[in-house]
């Protein structure tokens, strides 16, 4: 709504004058003319400072006139059953599994009020809009608000993609496993129904953002002629309360600046968060046109159903918008969950214009005015604007009522979120409030409705799929592998390093550099930073490969005589994000699922401080896993000692404890180059060549060091988590030790070894690349002995240390909790000490930060001698 004072009319003839003058520009030329004068009248009072804008909210109405209304292509009533039986199932589906009565549990939870709100944006989706397939290849793609599954679970239950005991094990996924059956995730969790859902949105406020990525991958694909993504459209389905989420508003400008008209938002307002109104002493609706019109989007809202064009035919004067206009979410949410008389007295009766309006109508027709969202031609007419906009993304703003049609058992209440029962009365209301063919025993006892396949219900419902390309939400892994070039053509430099000082990043980008002129897996590598590439040495690529731009280069960049010159390019292929982690991480997940989404492999390197990876965008990479990304994440600067002077906000000592936690994030702290290599290689087989599920999370240091040479048979411990690297001095048993190290502070656990081996010492120094993958390995052996089977063979760990003798020092640039995790299955009898990098970071050289939290040479060295002494 419109905030602002009001100034005084001094001239009212004036005035009028002008509106006439208006109203006639219209009429006689139409409303393109009279836009241009609008904008000519807007550039003068600019010109002229007068320090004046125009409102970004339009009246309380729907932005598609009645007269602009796309025809209704489809059955109305047909549809109209189809939405109530979907209702129906959900409903009955989510009840059931909280009625201890029926095999449920009141532990199950679930939700009933979102889908009742969004059933008819969505169903007009499924009908009319949501591609399966387009011109024969991959189709549209959906992104489903999470609290409505149910309802995207009821619909699948029509079209037999799931039977009725699926849905009898809502939210049961352990429990149907053991009867025989297929249990249903709450929420969308591709990695939980692997053939079904195909975008995790449950974490809310990363489905919006996700999907404005997936929609600028689509264009990238397409500009880099890797596949033709013109005709498709990224659909997503959010909450009004969802929007308070910063992921969801972060990169609307984003999809503006890249012209994204290829994603269209449907923000389902219902005005209701969990606990209350999303807004209740304004208006959601206004604040969100307000922010994406700002945002450069193009803002549909559908606030009216089609009961109301009459009431706006009538209103001559505009009482309807006056009144809307002072009528606050909290008060619209009343409206809701009181019944007609109310709605009578207290909106239509604040106003004897709008009381006329109301005369004739009886207190039931008042109480069954539908607003926008819940109709079905109004809807269609607004997602067909929505498709034909072009030049930019589109959100179209939809008006419904949580919990519609629940009646006094929950729409409009408070409390309607938390609903998930409803008692024999309430379950007789919602039948005969949606026409449903039941009898009063079959509600009562939530009886699942299917009708008999000949039916025109059934008929319809699958017509309408199969000429949209087939069902929806429907996942596929299919993809054809991707070779991998053998390692010596793009990291031999690095096996056979000869002690060349380099950091670990360097060599990374070196291979990354050859990698890219591969001509079979070149072309498919996402490069992407968040804008540090300078920092990590990747400036040699803007020339090489480019920084793709929607809209190429149209401007001589300062540095255009330089070797390194920034350069962006239409068929560019680094996406170069500016600094935004949470962007990065989008288009890394956009990259890392192309072989499910596009069936085509990519493979997405990207790089950022290891600090603002798992800590800062934790939960996106918790979706991405997911969704079975693949890809390699790299933590660059990474530990807690390596990036010096930039303080605690940058040092990060706790990933690899994070990676850890992920169940198909393989994460390694290479010390060395040839390290880094076999681990690349090993990744990339895994993920392109035997299309395994998994993404791998790799740290690189920013310190020069000499580079060893890899040593000879150590590829298969590198690939296990560790290897025996050398073994130093020959003391006898009494004065021997076992160092192990992993990442930046490798060298110092070598310097250590290397005095203590001149003082007379036995020495074995292992190189630990992966504490996680040693901890899994050993966590599984333990499993399986629990199971009462036999091992194979002990842990790898066991076995390795099983060769070495004396006490156990391990150092790494992480919290003790890293290096503690593989301690069950050290070899008994061998006292075993952690040193680590506990507490916030600090502001320092590397040698002062190592001395600071005791994991230098000085310290391993001290460790070593008290655990002999």
């Amino acid at each position: 709504m419109d905030t602002r004072a009001r100034t005084p009319d001094l001239d009212p003839e004036e005035t009028t004058e002008w509106h006439e003058a208006f109203t006639t520009l219209v009429q006689q030329q139409g409303p393109q003319r009279a836009r241009f004068m609008l904008d000519e009248l807007a550039r003068l009072a600019r010109a002229g400072r007068i320090g004046w804008a125009p409102d970004l909210n339009t009246p309380y109405a729907n932005t598609v006139a009645v007269e602009q209304q796309a025809p209704f292509p489809g059955d109305l009533a047909i549809e109209e059953r189809l939405a109530s039986l979907m209702r129906w199932n959900a409903l009955a589906m989510v009840v059931r599994a909280n009625q201890v009565e029926m095999g449920g549990s009141a532990e199950l939870g679930g939700h009933i009020a979102s889908y009742a709100s969004a059933a008819d944006l969505f169903e007009v989706g499924f009908n009319h809009f949501f591609r399966q397939q387009v011109n024969g290849g991959p189709g549209d793609l959906v992104f489903f608000q999470p609290h409505s599954a149910p309802g995207v679970y009821a619909r699948a239950f029509l079209e037999g993609r799931l039977a009725e005991a699926d849905l009898l094990h809502y939210r049961q996924e352990i429990s149907a496993t053991e009867r025989g059956a297929r249990g249903l995730s709450s929420y969308p969790h591709p990695w939980l129904m692997p053939d079904f859902w195909q975008f995790p949105t449950g974490s809310m406020g990363l489905g919006p953002i996700s999907s404005i990525y997936h929609a600028r991958f689509l264009r990238y694909l397409t500009h880099r002629g890797l596949l033709d993504g013109s005709a498709r459209t990224v659909w997503g389905v959010f909450g009004d309360g969802e929007m308070d989420e910063p992921e969801s508003m972060s990169a609307l400008t984003l999809a503006s600046r890249e012209g994204l008209d290829n994603l269209v938002w449907v923000v389902n307002c219902n005005l209701q968060r969990l606990d209350g109104p999303v807004r209740g002493n304004g208006r959601i609706i206004d604040e969100l046109e307000r922010l994406f019109a700002g945002a450069g989007w193009h803002v549909i809202k559908l606030l009216w159903g089609s009961d109301w064009d009459g009431l706006f035919a009538r209103d001559h004067g505009g009482a309807l918008l006056r009144a809307f206009a002072h009528t606050v979410d909290g008060q619209m949410q009343t409206f809701a969950a009181k019944d007609g008389r109310y709605n009578r007295d207290t909106f239509f009766g604040q106003d004897p214009e709008l009381a006329a309006l109301a005369q004739g109508m009886t207190d039931e027709q008042i109480d069954r005015l539908k607003r926008g969202g819940h109709d079905l031609v109004k809807i269609h007419a607004a997602y067909a604007a929505a498709q034909a906009h072009r030049g930019q993304p589109t959100v179209v703003l939809a008006h419904t009522k949580k919990g519609y049609g629940m009646g006094s058992a929950g729409q409009g209440r408070m409390t309607t979120h938390q609903q998930k029962k409803l008692d024999a009365a309430d379950l007789i209301e919602f039948r005969n409030r949606f026409n449903l063919p039941l009898t009063d025993e079959q509600a009562t006892q939530l009886t699942l409705h299917k009708p008999a396949a000949d039916s025109a219900e059934m008929q319809y419902l699958h017509a309408r799929r199969a000429a949209l390309g087939g069902y929806l939400p429907q996942r596929s892994a299919a993809c054809a592998p991707l070779p991998v070039p053998p390692v010596a053509d793009w990291g031999g430099f690095a096996l056979q390093a000869g002690n060349k000082e380099m950091s670990t990043t360097m060599a990374f980008v070196r291979m990354l550099t050859a990698l890219l002129k591969d001509t079979q897996l070149g072309p498919r590598i996402v490069p992407i930073v968040a804008d540090e590439a300078r920092t990590f040495g990747m400036a040699n690529l803007f020339k090489q490969v480019g920084i793709y731009s929607s809209v190429g280069q149209r401007y001589a960049p300062e540095d255009i005589g330089s070797v390194l010159s920034y350069r962006e390019a239409l068929d560019g292929q680094i996406l170069e994000e500016g600094i935004s982690e949470a962007g990065a991480l989008a288009s890394w997940t956009a990259a890392a699922t192309s072989y499910s989404v596009h069936g085509l492999a990519m493979l997405p390197f990207s790089i950022y401080y290891s600090m603002f990876g798992f800590q800062r965008v934790g939960d996106a990479i918790w979706a991405a896993a997911d969704q079975s990304a693949r890809g390699f994440l790299l933590g660059a600067t990474s530990g807690r000692t390596t990036l010096g002077g930039e303080g605690l906000q940058h040092q990060d000592g706790s990933s690899h404890l994070v990676a850890a936690t992920i169940p198909n994030c393989r994460a390694w702290d290479p010390a060395h180059a040839g390290e880094l290599a076999l681990i690349v290689e090993h990744g990339m087989r895994e993920m392109l060549v035997e299309q395994r599920d998994v993404f791998h999370y790799v740290t690189l240091m920013n310190e020069n060091q000499p580079q060893p040479d890899l040593p000879a048979g150590a590829a298969d411990g590198v690939l296990r988590g560790a290897y025996h690297f050398e073994r130093l001095g020959t003391g006898d048993a009494a004065r021997a030790v076992t160092l192990l190290g992993s990442g930046a502070i490798f060298a110092e656990v070598r310097t250590a070894a290397a005095r203590l081996a001149a003082d007379g010492w036995c020495v074995h120094l292992v190189s630990v690349t992966s504490w996680s993958e040693l901890a899994r390995d050993g966590q599984a052996h333990e499993q399986a002995l629990l199971q009462g089977e036999t091992p194979a063979a002990a842990p790898w760990i066991t076995r390795l240390l099983a060769t070495t003798r004396g006490p156990l020092v391990a150092a790494t640039d992480y919290v003790r909790a890293v290096p503690e995790s593989v301690r069950a299955w050290l070899p008994e009898g061998r006292r075993y000490l952690t040193l680590g990098t506990d507490g916030f970071g600090r502001s320092d050289t590397r040698a002062a930060l190592r001395r600071f939290f005791g994991v230098d040479a000085d310290a391993v060295e001290r460790a070593a001698r008290h655990l002999v002494a």
